[in-house]
């Protein structure tokens, strides 16, 4: 760093350089290193115009330095940020102190940054002010950085309950939320998988189009039934997405989901009120025939067999006139308890209208529904209702492959009328109709 100089001096082996020089290149070693530095820096006198810019806060400004010199950093103001902070700056800085802050600025396109400001006062041997330097680095990324993980923050801890698990959906972190809908704590699942929640009610097959969906689209959203921590099994509406890192590989996937318990009870009262009978609870009319028709189909598709029932209480008109028509709903009521105690799940109990209930025993021969009616024509009559013994009358009839729905209905219709004929408290089974009678109905 020393070596002497080839020229003037070159026989003083004891020749330093003057001063003067020494101070000159140690400036100018200052200038480039200032002027190259990565961070921006200003210089302003005391009365706070600019003086110098580096090139740094030339490219963070985008002023160049003819716009700059002389000017003062209210050029580059925003306008947003709060005067407090400025006079906390000046206060600051009048009292010979260095001050450390944050400030919203503008750059000369109008974009907006914000700037992490270190200003140090320069001061003469007589203590007076005579520069400030002003050190500054554009943190407008880490700014966003840090809101965005408040944000996430703060939709992490409140709202749906959320978990997130790593790559092998091994459980690292979940809410509060998550807490208050499944019952487990934090500790309780953390290192555990999802596993821990299933509720046994979705086959392989569910879980399989869930996961193709999260490999080939990277998110699954559905309805799910879990268990809790306490074994109750709860609908929930789930959202599921893959997290990649930089190179593309699922490193996290993030759940995001709430209870729809409430809303699945709400659609079931709502559903129960638009196909069910008011007064008894069966199937109403037109619910009726929808399943009707599906038992058709599954009949002509898939080979299943049916019966359709159709009976009424016999003499009930005597009843309402007798006893009134609230004894008689009382009756009603009853009635519909009694059967839908004999049916299979499979099996559907409709109010055809008044005292009149129609039934469809799924995957039923003929002679099976025969034995069916005379079982509860048997049940009915051993029972009392609101003290009253009633007896039904019973039409009974198989649906042929082919024959049109309302021309089953007509047949059943008929039987039921040849057991009122026949003393009433029986059973009539229409007999089957061929395949060339359909036929001719059809034609």
């Amino acid at each position: 760093m020393n070596a002497p100089s080839q020229h003037n001096h070159h026989s003083d082996p004891t020749h330093k350089p003057t001063d003067a020089g020494f101070m000159s290149l140690r400036f100018e070693q200052f200038y480039i290193a200032v002027e190259q530095s990565p961070v921006a820096t200003a210089i302003t006198d005391a009365a706070g115009a600019i003086e110098f810019v580096n090139q740094r806060f030339l490219d963070i400004t985008g002023y160049s330095r003819s716009e700059l010199l002389g000017k003062t950093p209210a050029l580059i103001q925003s306008g947003m940020t709060p005067n407090r902070v400025y006079d906390d700056m000046w206060t600051t800085l009048r009292a010979g102190e260095v001050w450390r802050g944050e400030i919203l600025n503008r750059r000369k396109n109008g974009e907006l940054y914000w700037e992490a400001q270190t200003i140090t006062p320069v001061k003469s041997t007589d203590g007076e002010i005579i520069n400030f330097v002003a050190v500054k680095e554009d943190i407008t990324h880490r700014r966003q950085q840090e809101n965005e993980l408040r944000l996430m923050a703060a939709a992490f801890e409140t709202g749906q309950a959320t978990v997130i698990t790593n790559g092998d959906m091994v459980i690292e972190r979940v809410n509060q939320a998550f807490t208050d809908i499944t019952g487990y704590e934090s500790h309780e699942v953390v290192g555990q998988t999802p596993k821990l929640f299933k509720s046994g009610r979705h086959d392989k097959a569910f879980y399989q189009r869930m996961w193709q969906a999260l490999h080939e689209t990277g998110h699954w959203q559905g309805e799910i039934w879990n268990r809790n921590k306490w074994g109750d099994i709860y609908p929930l509406w789930q959202s599921i997405t893959a997290v990649p890192d930089a190179d593309g590989e699922v490193r996290h996937f993030v759940s995001v989901f709430h209870d729809i318990a409430e809303r699945k009870r709400m659609e079931h009262e709502l559903e129960n009120q638009a196909t069910r009978d008011h007064l008894t609870g069966a199937y109403n009319r037109r619910a009726f025939d929808t399943a009707l028709s599906q038992c058709m189909s599954d009949a002509v598709h898939a080979h299943q067999p049916f019966v359709l029932l159709m009976f009424d209480i016999d003499h009930f008109k005597r009843v309402n006139d007798n006893y009134g028509h609230d004894r008689g709903d009382e009756i009603l009521q009853q009635l519909a308890v009694c059967i839908k105690g004999c049916l299979r799940d499979s099996d559907i109990l409709a109010r055809w209208g008044g005292e009149e209930f129609a039934i469809l025993l799924r995957n039923t021969q003929q002679a099976g529904g025969e034995t069916f009616a005379q079982r509860i024509g048997q049940r009915v009559r051993s029972r009392l209702f609101s003290g009253h013994t009633i007896t039904i009358s019973i039409g009974v009839a198989q649906y042929s492959v082919g024959e049109a729905q309302d021309a089953l209905v007509n047949r059943v219709d008929q039987a039921l009328y040849a057991a009122k004929h026949q003393g009433r408290d029986t059973v009539v089974v229409s007999p089957q109709v061929s395949a060339e009678n359909v036929e001719e109905d059809i034609g």
